[in-house]
């Protein structure tokens, strides 16, 4: 049954067809609905018909190992010392565990979904100074499955002061999907997150993006929940600082989170599209924070001199 299952879902029609010709609103309503239904039998019964789509789905890093309901399945907490954060100051981390998707250079204002199809920035992010901000600058695509832990973290110390939320649709974001829509990220509901560092020309900013199933965001420095429902402002102001590796929000489900940084980042050498990463190694570093730290000391210099003299 798990091979029919495996077979059925790799093929390529078929898959585009059951996640994105069908009512998505609804039955990403449907399944929001569902998720919270208090129930321990019918929650062990629904993981079971899950790890049968998912069976990578591995709930042994969880804190806990009994669920009241799906949603508290999907936004499981992990174990302590799960996920050991790199906290080298050079390093940008994961904010969340993924698959990497399309990754590297912003090509000016342009980066890519899926090879062949581009987009630009200002398709995704409507704040014209981060739009120039990241220009020439890096990118990485972070795809969460529905079976990986959902929730989110800080990749680098920094500070939000505002969160942008964009309504949209709900298309699946799967690499099926990727390589037919066209702009598909720019289509669905998202937020734009700028993390400020202290200082301007290595900011980062990630946007994560709801899909079917999910359309669900939540963020611990907001008291809103940002989902299909959400009737507030776009732009909304707060006060968050974070260290890196402490949690931000999470999705409810499985989704997509596109992170840039200035150009004052790349990305790890080994960093390819198509491998696994867990949230807290090592993604990108800091080409001005590395200089920094090699520049010698004044006092060095001064003794070197001497020496010399």
């Amino acid at each position: 049954m798990n091979k029919l299952i495996s077979k059925l879902s790799q093929q390529e029609q078929l898959n585009f067809l059951l996640t994105n010709r069908i009512p998505r609103r609804l039955l990403t309503h449907l399944m929001g609905w569902y998720s919270q239904i208090q129930s321990r039998p019918l929650t062990r019964i629904s993981i079971a018909i899950w790890k049968l789509f998912a069976d990578d789905l591995d709930l042994t890093e969880a804190k806990q190992q009994k669920y009241n309901s799906l949603h508290a399945c999907f936004i499981r907490e992990l174990r302590e010392g799960a996920r050991p954060i790199d906290g080298r100051e050079t390093i940008l981390t994961s904010p969340c565990d993924a698959i990497v998707g399309q990754c590297g250079k912003v090509q000016g204002t342009t980066l890519y979904q899926a090879k062949g199809f581009p987009y630009d920035i200002s398709d995704l992010i409507p704040d014209v100074k981060l739009q120039e901000k990241y220009r020439n600058g890096t990118y990485v695509t972070l795809r969460l499955k529905s079976s990986m832990y959902h929730r989110f973290h800080a990749p680098i110390k920094g500070s939000i002061d505002q969160v942008t939320y964009i309504s949209g649709d709900t298309w699946n974001v799967n690499p099926i999907a990727l390589k037919r829509i066209e702009k598909l990220y720019c289509k669905n509901e998202r937020a734009v997150i700028e993390i400020k560092t202290d200082r301007n020309d290595a900011s980062v900013t990630l946007v994560p993006v709801a899909a079917i199933l999910v359309a669900s965001i939540k963020l611990h420095c907001l008291w809103h929940l940002l989902s299909l429902r959400y009737a507030g402002a776009a732009k909304i102001s707060c006060q968050a600082s974070y260290n890196k590796g402490d949690e931000m929000g999470y999705f409810q489900h499985g989704s997509t989170i596109i992170l840039f940084a200035t150009d004052a980042y790349k990305l790890i050498d080994h960093i390819k599209p198509g491998m696994r990463i867990n949230m807290g190694q090592a993604l990108m570093s800091c080409k001005l924070a590395e200089e920094r730290l090699e520049r010698p000391r004044s006092g060095h210099i001064t003794k070197v001199i001497d020496n010399v003299n």
